[in-house]
């Protein structure tokens, strides 16, 4: 049933922005294109060829494009080595737009994952989405929008408020946010409580308590407090690493996540 509604979904996005899947090929460097659109591709390690391929699609920062997350040594160099094939969309203007509940990006966003699964065989039970800073406020949209279609999401250092709509979650949330970021600071609540960073999705799964389940330094000097909702409804499951930085992408954070999203050892 998942598989069919990912075809439909095929073919109804791809018209509305003029698919160039016969057009020339693409990937690394070079971008696929979508109307005036365009998006990266990274292909994984040891790719059969043939292989049905899990996906994630990452935004990007503000006023970075998609060959910059292809080429982030914290972003691709995670998912090669896993078999993920990494789908990097550019906004346009580099920023994308998810100040608004139904931002245009979102049907780009579904038009992108429509031209890859027309271009590579693609798992459709396998889709993950991630994002930084503005791309990580534009993920906590798109996943609520289509939550049904994807498989995880995976957040640094960005969010929307706390109080928006989220009519479609996905199953699995995973977040990491600085306690000193400046640029989008950590959505804190009465008396400062950092676990606010996540409490759209606790309510929107029904999460009860959270536990701390390690203390760790997340990069030299900076450390970092791990904490879990896997009390909710319907086996849904939500963890925020909170940390005493700032604005980054922290190295092998995405790895981490996507191992246990996709149960790996």
């Amino acid at each position: 049933m998942k598989l069919i509604r990912w075809l439909l979904c095929v073919l109804l996005v791809l018209p509305a922005f003029a698919s160039a899947t016969s057009a020339q090929p693409c990937g690394g460097d070079i971008p696929c294109k979508i109307g005036n659109r365009e998006y990266n591709i990274l292909l994984p390690d040891d790719w059969d060829g043939t292989s049905p391929l899990p996906v994630m699609m990452h935004f990007h920062a503000f006023l970075r494009r998609g060959k910059t997350v292809v080429n982030h040594p914290r972003i691709g160099v995670e998912t090669k080595p896993r078999g993920v094939m990494l789908i990097a969309p550019s906004a346009q203007n580099r920023a994308w737009r998810f100040w608004q509940d139904d931002p245009a990006d979102i049907d780009f966003a579904d038009a992108v994952l429509a031209d890859v699964a027309a271009r590579y065989p693609v798992d459709p039970d396998h889709i993950y989405i991630s994002g930084f800073s503005f791309g990580a406020a534009m993920a906590w949209r798109y996943a609520c929008a289509r939550g049904d279609r994807i498989a995880g999401l995976m957040t640094m250092s960005g969010t929307i408020k706390q109080a928006s709509a989220c009519p479609n979650p996905p199953d699995q949330v995973r977040h990491v946010h600085g306690l000193n970021d400046i640029w989008m600071s950590l959505p804190r609540g009465p008396g400062h409580d950092a676990t606010n960073a996540v409490a759209l999705w606790r309510k929107a799964f029904g999460c009860a308590q959270g536990k701390i389940t390690q203390h760790w330094l997340i990069r030299a000097d900076t450390e970092a407090t791990n904490i879990v909702w896997d009390r909710c409804s319907q086996g849904r499951k939500v963890t925020l690493d909170v940390h005493t930085g700032g604005h980054f992408i922290p190295e092998h954070w995405l790895g981490t996540q996507l191992d246990d999203l996709m149960a790996r050892e």
